[in-house]
Formats: structure tokens, C-alpha cells, sequence
């Protein structure tokens, strides 16, 4: 049913993706499907990295610990952005459509005042993307 998912992460609350991974890992598993861990990064130094090289090595450890761990290989994708705070939707949706993925497993948080507002970034996804989306609270 599936052939491609991505699982977003943000690698500063990479231990609050745990649901997630088990949904995805259970997934791929079920359909032999390849799995992509997409990270937006940003030309600036953060908190994570100091440059995009940097960045894209974490992310490539992470996925590593991941796949080690889980028992399915997960393949990094970086995404650089200019502002992640701005644009991270067009980001992951820009991932998804260039990785050709058809599910993307994504975790959320509990929304609080500023969703009734704002659409989360799972929420924009979900509600924009042409693909299916599965959030993960």
C-alpha cells in the first residue's frame, strides 16, 4: 500500500519521536516500504549545528541510531532553509514531493491556544500536502 514514507524531525526534540518511529517502523515493515527521516536545517548557526554539513551529519547519526535500533534502515534527507520558523511547512512539503513519498508519519504536540489560530505544522501538512498524512500524538 505504501512505498516511501518520511518522518519528519526536529532534531532539538528528538526525544518526543518515539510514537512516531514505532508507527513508521511498523509501517514499513508491513509494506517494504523505504523510510526517510527529513530534517530542515539553516544556513545559520543553531542550537543542533553550526552549519548545514554539521546538520546533515546529525541528522545522518540520528537516522543511523534509528535504524540500528528499530531494524529499518532509515534514509537522511536534509532540507536548508533560511527560516525554519517561516517556512518549515513549504519544506517538508518541498521533501515530501522530491522524495516521492505517499505517507508521511509525523509526530504533534497536544495543541494549546495558538492551534486554534494557527494550523500546526502537522496541521498544515495534513490539510495541504498530496499525500496521506498521519499525525502521531
Amino acid at each position: 500500500m505504501y512505498t516511501n514514507i518520511m518522518i519528519p524531525v526536529d532534531l532539538n526534540h528528538a526525544d518526543r519521536l518515539d510514537k512516531a518511529f514505532g508507527v513508521a517502523t511498523d509501517l514499513a515493515k508491513l509494506y517494504g516500504a523505504r523510510a526517510h527521516v527529513v530534517g530542515v536545517g539553516q544556513n545559520l548557526p543553531t542550537e543542533v549545528a553550526r552549519t548545514p554539513a554539521q546538520f546533515a551529519e546529525k541528522l545522518a547519526a540520528f537516522a543511523a541510531e534509528k535504524s540500528k535500533a528499530l531494524g529499518v534502515e532509515f534514509v537522511p534527507h536534509v532540507e536548508v532553509s533560511h527560516d525554519p520558523a517561516v517556512d518549515l511547512d513549504d519544506a517538508l512539503e518541498r521533501a515530501a514531493e522530491a522524495l516521492k513519498v505517499d505517507l508521511v508519519v509525523m509526530s504533534s504536540h497536544v495543541p494549546g491556544a495558538a492551534e486554534h489560530l494557527f494550523s500546526s505544522n502537522a496541521g498544515y501538512l495534513a490539510s495541504h500536502a498530496h499525500m496521506s498524512v498521519l499525525v502521531v500524538r
